[in-house]
């Protein structure tokens, strides 16, 4: 028996392995049996040069869980260690036997997995020991057992073995007890190694026979070897597609169309890309791509790997030339996973683009579902923008869909404003805006549908992408302000009455925050009210709210215009009315204004030439006077308005159908709204 030390200066090697080596302990099985794949597959590339002229047998690996003796085995039958190599492999770390391998045999065409940097020493981990039952392939060769508890001390001495290849047993340690379970092992298989290209066997198969659930003679292999994405496109049936999708992910609806990656120069990279059918929840349908490395599983959080956009694909990337067993910041900086993922997007540019120009009905079709994820595509990707512009769409409420050029030749003479700038009309809910969306029809102007979660941050995107252009929604102002042209109507009020009814609509807004009465000079066949939203600040606050926190912008109040059409017949009636009822009153506190503004802009006009200490106490006084009186005159009249306003009910309906039409009446309001409407039509 020989003893020793493992052959580098390490004392505490092994409780840095268990602690830090990797994050999640389960990785251990993983890596044993990548190693044992790369062991069997060296000697099918051996025996395919002709370096090894003996009988391959059963290849077959073997995970054998026993959980009275607390062991797990991993065994397979390939090319097996000598002494030597045990000593050289197993005993001094910094040597791995794949890279010698892989130099030697690299332009054999069969993959090898390669090495996972310390993978057989993930097994301490688990284990409070490890033994390795191994025999060489080459003829004359002994059989050796190396044996270590987990200290830098190891065993070593000849053994018995009937057949080359290698068979490791851990014996699991009380704190990973949880390996020893069936359900455990078996899951952690289906994870990592259900693609792996040489069998594995965990078990055997079993069939319900005379009311029990027992075992057969077959082995009850838990992984595909010849997955789809290893396969040339050309050999696949789009039903095989569709049944692979659904292997993957058993739940979700069929998608809509996939890629099929196979790229050998000048990188290695396979893969199967589905474009899965989503609208609005994106972020759930993140980490649905799995990365593989020859086969062997790796992770399913992609992000870094490839562009942000990409993560809302689904499927499978293959590809050796991704370090494994690294941080993602280095898989970040890392030239080929730049290369890798600069090619998965050219290639799912390339994809959409074909379609569209083949088969443009079917395209559009599929629109509302590619919608989210080309224009998350755009946004995060310059690149990207630049293929992808060619055949994003955009949507009319006609339903119908044109790209970029195609809209813009369509609105140019219809929606150019006097300052030369294209204005795109949108709506982000067709029923909720319907009748500002009606009256821009009327006015020859077409409105985009734009109600993704994502299209606040298109839409500033575009205006920055496209020239002297400029995104309103339909009711964030008056139909004339929306595309301002040369031509102006006349108001039919004066500025005074406008004063004046600014009190009155006051009155029936105090229990409302956030509004703001304006006059605008409408045709009169417009509404007598209207409500509308400043587009800058409530895309900021769309944006705000898409990114979550809320920002400077989310935490501002929402403001709205409350319109008046002063050309309306029902809004001079209103100001008939008001004369009728206050136009003594309200010429009395006229009268009684007028010589005071004359006096107090006399006294403000002289003291204007003077400095503070040159005005007279008296004089400042007088001023105080005058002001205070104006302000008890003004205040009184606006009581009159005030109280005109407040028992107007032709002026509280006016305003009630406004905010109906903006879907901001309810409970109380709408009821009292509905009684008065009966009243009113008696």
């Amino acid at each position: 028996m020989q003893k020793g030390n493992i052959g580098v200066s390490t004392e505490n090697i092994f409780p840095i392995i268990k602690k830090f080596l990797y994050s999640d302990h389960e990785i251990f099985l993983r890596e044993l049996i990548s190693n044992a794949v790369d062991a069997t597959r060296k000697l099918s590339t051996l025996t395919s040069v002709g370096d090894f002229k003996g009988e391959l047998g059963d290849q077959t690996i073997r995970v054998t869980l026993d959980p009275e003796k607390k062991t797990l085995t991993v065994s397979d039958h390939g090319i097996g260690m000598t002494a030597e190599e045990v000593e050289k492999y197993i005993n001094q770390i910094a040597f791995s036997s794949a890279e010698e391998f892989l130099e030697k045999y690299k332009n054999v065409g069969n993959s090898i997995i390669g090495h996972f940097g310390l993978g057989f020493y993930s097994a301490f981990m688990v284990s409070e020991k490890v033994e390795i039952n191994t025999l060489s392939y080459l003829e004359g060769s002994k059989a050796v057992r190396w044996t270590c508890d987990g200290s830098p001390e190891y065993n070593m001495e000849e053994s018995e073995k009937d057949s080359f290849g290698t068979e490791i047993t851990l014996h699991i340690d009380e704190e990973s007890k949880e390996f020893l379970e069936r359900g455990r092992i078996s899951g952690i298989l289906n994870k990592y190694c259900k693609f792996l290209p040489v069998e594995i066997a965990f078990g055997k198969e079993t069939e319900w026979k005379d009311g029990k659930e027992k075992e057969t003679g077959k082995d009850h292999i838990i992984n595909d070897t010849k997955p789809l994405w290893a396969r040339k496109p050309a050999d696949v049936k789009p039903e095989e597609y569709d049944k692979f999708y659904h292997d993957l992910y058993p739940v979700l609806e069929d998608p809509l169309f996939n890629i099929h990656l196979n790229v050998d120069y000048p990188f290695n990279l396979t893969g199967i890309l589905y474009f899965p059918r989503i609208k609005n929840n994106f972020e759930i349908q993140k980490n649905k791509i799995q990365l593989y490395c020859n086969q062997v599983f790796v992770t399913d959080s992609v992000e870094g790997i490839v562009p942000e956009f990409l993560t809302l694909l689904h499927g499978v990337i293959d590809s050796p030339d991704i370090p494994l067993n690294v941080s993602r910041s280095y898989l970040q900086s890392d030239s080929n996973v730049k290369k890798i993922s600069s090619h998965i997007t050219k290639k799912v540019s390339d994809r959409l683009e074909d379609i569209f120009k083949s088969d443009r009905s079917q395209y559009e079709k599929k629109w509302d579902d590619l919608k989210l994820f080309i224009i998350y595509g755009m946004i995060t990707e310059e690149k990207f923008y630049e293929r992808a512009v060619k055949f994003s769409l955009l949507k009319n409420t006609e339903g119908k869909y044109f790209t970029f050029d195609e809209y813009k030749t369509l609105i140019t003479e219809n929606q150019t404003d006097k300052n030369k700038t294209l204005v795109y009309l949108y709506t982000t809910n067709v029923e909720e805006q319907f009748g500002f969306i009606e009256v821009a029809k009327n006015k020859g102007y077409d409105v985009l549908v734009l109600d993704g979660q994502l299209d606040p941050h298109f839409i500033n995107q575009a205006e920055q992408k496209l020239d002297k252009t400029r995104f309103i929604r339909v009711d964030s102002d008056v139909i004339d302000k929306l595309i301002e042209k040369d031509e102006t109507k006349e108001s039919k009020l004066a500025e005074e009455e406008k004063n004046d009814l600014s009190a009155v609509f006051d009155s029936q807004l105090k229990s409302r925050k956030g509004f703001r009465v304006i006059f605008e000079s409408l045709s009169e066949n417009e509404q007598p009210v209207i409500i509308t939203q400043s587009e800058y600040m409530r895309r900021m606050k769309d944006m705000s709210a898409m990114s979550g926190g809320g920002g400077i912008y989310g935490s501002f109040p929402d403001s709205y215009n409350l319109v008046v059409n002063t050309n309306h017949p029902l809004i001079e009636k209103l100001v008939e009315d008001k004369n009728k009822k206050l136009a003594v009153k309200l010429q009395k506190i006229t009268e009684g204004l007028s010589p005071l503004n004359t006096d107090k802009d006399k006294i403000e006009k002289d003291q204007k030439a003077k400095k503070d200490e040159e005005i007279p106490q008296v004089e400042k006084d007088k001023l105080s006077e005058l002001k205070n009186k104006i302000d008890e005159l003004n205040a009184q009249k606006r009581n009159l308005l005030e109280d005109f306003g407040s028992k107007n009910k032709v002026l509280k309906q006016v305003i009630d159908l406004a905010l109906l039409s903006n879907n901001m009446l309810k409970g109380e309001e709408l009821a009292k709204f509905v009684k008065r409407s009966v009243e009113l039509i008696k």
